[in-house]
């Protein structure tokens, strides 16, 4: 079996404001029953910073670069009169 054909079925449950670490630390200045965009999980190591997204940098290509300005005898003769 490869892994395209395996699902895997995890039920994570929806965030409140109860396991929020502003929250339980009374730092939330906000009267809300669901969590807001600041909403960060209360865990034993403390306060996390969200996920950043990893920069994924494609190879150099072979045939050159992609747009190369004209050099100075190129301009001349392009904007020559």
């Amino acid at each position: 079996m490869n892994h395209a054909s395996q699902t895997r079925s995890r039920t994570v449950a929806a965030p409140t404001c109860d396991g929020c670490f502003f929250r339980r630390h009374t730092l939330c200045a906000l009267d809300r029953t669901d969590p807001c965009a600041t909403f960060r999980p209360d865990r034993e190591e403390g306060l996390q910073p969200p996920r950043q997204l990893a920069f994924a940098f494609r190879p150099e290509r072979t045939t050159g670069t992609p747009f190369a300005f004209p050099d100075a005898a190129a301009q001349a003769r392009r904007y020559a009169a």
